[in-house]
């Protein structure tokens, strides 16, 4: 196990009160508020801190009390979430999409004092799952009807003169998994958990004050909470909001970030806005010009909003190779990075990017170590590295084999001693022929095809596995063109699989699976077992085509 003091890490907290001393009225913090951008410079971030710190302790929390923060990205999460540490309690963020029973559940198991309400797209849920015994404060933005303001508070308390300071083992937060199956399990983190992590993942990028990054992946999922705003504590670079979905490209074309990180089927769109302008036969000629080509990959990577960007990073699921390769071509070169909750954040990544190591997820970072199991498993240590589920010893218990964490994802290890991961171990299904099937890297495979935006591999108990497959936006399923393409692709991968792997037949399916329609978990990964259950019922008994539409 490292050691603690081997790092010389300090707090988050300890972070930026230095940053804050250094660069005082320098811009920190760039927040949209109806097309118009608002600056918080260090001091103002502080001071607003201290003030809701001070609001805090004013109505009688304890230190180690759990204190919510329900809210898309903005200035004010930040903030609150300072303010929390600064007054010596914990946070428990809460995902801004989360359903009523999901919002009631860890309320009622963090057993949660207080909570901050903010930007949501839909109030419903808030409304009915916020208990009156919660007292609530709301951010300065259309939001639920909360008992306290943000504004009155920063009207009626002075800034906190003497902060709490937190020491390294202290918890900082509860951070509930998004969990694709049950209840989420909220993982304690401390301050060295997340600390080292920042620190690590800083150092490994290079990240410095004169860096931009754009934040609207959620901050309630522990990369965001990490890679983003710890990052920035540590290194006082920049952040930049985004006000809403419309306004993203926007917005992100006037942050002109420096550092850039999104998930797959964000990639996958971006892919997608681009081959609705040029097709991709007309593009890849045009790339592999001579000076032409590096004009058009500019153009492509300013119209995104990307061409200031010198590290680009993909997380949260697995991205596929293709995909990779292709932004490779118009200089987006993506590092695929890889952590869960409990390893508080990225653990390993292809940081600085390596071409030779493009579909890999690289290697661990300086404050963990990692090592496969005798069944392949990813197991890790280290200060990133969780101690306990909340009020859970027996999930705890088994999480742990002589201090290593079970990570549940089967992983290899390359020549040159980068990690890749195969997939879940408990998505693994066994066929009626008796055969485990790994999905990830058959979808992975599929995605080759720029047409499929998601894809689930399912097959428990068939007699051989199947594809349900989402088509890109814009794309019409009963296109007879893309319906070639895609048995073309079928019929490749089936060369390629071993028997037990090939697919009987591709499912198109007519809707994207999404939060909304509880298909995907609120960091866009997959719920498998709840995407099977939905499509079971439509799969066709007779099978006479490889490529079946839904209608």
């Amino acid at each position: 196990m490292i050691k603690i003091k081997s790092m010389g890490y300090q707090t988050t907290l300890q972070n930026f009160i230095a940053n804050s001393g250094k660069y005082q009225q320098q811009p920190f913090l760039h927040q949209p508020v109806d097309g118009q951008w608002h600056v918080f410079s260090f001091t103002d971030v502080e001071q607003q801190a201290r003030t809701i710190a001070a609001g805090l302790l004013a109505q009688g929390y304890q230190q180690g009390d759990r204190i919510g923060i329900l809210s898309k990205n903005c200035a004010q999460w930040f903030i609150a979430d300072l303010a929390i540490m600064m007054a010596g309690l914990v946070s428990v963020p809460i995902y801004a999409t989360a359903g009523e029973n999901t919002i009631s559940y860890v309320i009622e198991h963090s057993q949660m004092k207080a909570i901050f309400v903010g930007k949501l797209d839909s109030l419903d849920a808030a409304m009915a799952s916020i208990p009156t015994s919660v007292l609530s404060i709301s951010f300065p933005y259309p939001t639920v009807t909360c008992s306290h303001t943000w504004q009155a508070w920063l009207t009626d308390y002075q800034p906190l003169a003497t902060i709490h300071q937190p020491k390294l083992n202290d918890c900082m937060s509860i951070i509930y998994t998004s969990g694709t199956t049950g209840n989420p399990k909220g993982a304690v983190i401390s301050h060295l958990n997340l600390a080292s992590a920042a620190q690590c993942t800083a150092n490994t990028n290079k990240t410095t004050r004169k860096d931009k990054i754009l934040s609207y992946l959620p901050l309630a999922h522990i990369t965001e909470r990490s890679v983003v705003e710890s990052v920035a504590y540590y290194s006082g670079c920049q952040i930049y909001f985004v006000e809403n979905l419309a306004s993203f490209i926007d917005d992100l074309r006037y942050a002109s970030p420096t550092l850039f990180m999104s998930v797959p089927r964000l990639w996958a769109k971006f892919q997608a806005q681009v081959l609705q302008q040029i097709p991709e036969k007309k593009l890849n000629f045009l790339l592999k010009l001579p000076f032409i080509g590096s004009i058009i990959a500019k153009k492509i990577r300013t119209k995104l909003g990307l061409n200031s960007a010198t590290v680009f990073a993909s997380g949260s699921a697995p991205i596929s190779l293709s995909l990779l390769q292709w932004f490779q071509k118009i200089g987006v070169k993506i590092g695929e990075g890889w952590g869960m909750t409990e390893t508080s954040g990225l653990s390993c990544g292809n940081f600085p990017f390596n071409a030779d190591s493009l579909g890999t997820i690289g290697r661990p970072i300086a404050c963990v170590e990692m090592k496969l199991s005798e069944q392949q498993e990813v197991m890790i240590r280290g200060d990133a590295v969780f101690e306990e589920y909340y009020l859970n010893a027996d999930l705890t218990e088994v999480a742990f084999t002589d201090g290593w964490f079970h990570t549940g994802d089967k992983g290899e290890l390359t020549i040159d001693g980068a990690y890749k991961i195969i997939g879940r171990i408990k998505e693994e299904f066994k066929t009626s022929k008796g055969k485990y099937v790994a999905p990830g890297p058959i979808e992975q495979m599929l995605c080759r095809n720029s047409d499929i935006e998601q894809v689930c591999v399912m097959g428990l108990g068939m007699k051989q596995p199947i594809a349900l497959v989402v088509l890109a936006e814009g794309k019409d399923r009963f296109d007879s063109r893309i319906r070639q393409d895609i048995l073309a692709t079928l019929t490749q991968v089936n060369i390629e699989v071993e028997s037990h792997q090939k697919l009987d037949y591709i499912f198109i399916c007519a809707e994207s699976w999404t939060c909304e329609n509880e298909l995907l978990t609120p960091t866009l990964k997959l719920k498998r077992e709840s995407i099977e259950q939905h499509y079971f019922k439509l799969l066709p008994e007779i099978v006479e085509d490889k490529i079946i539409v839904q209608r």
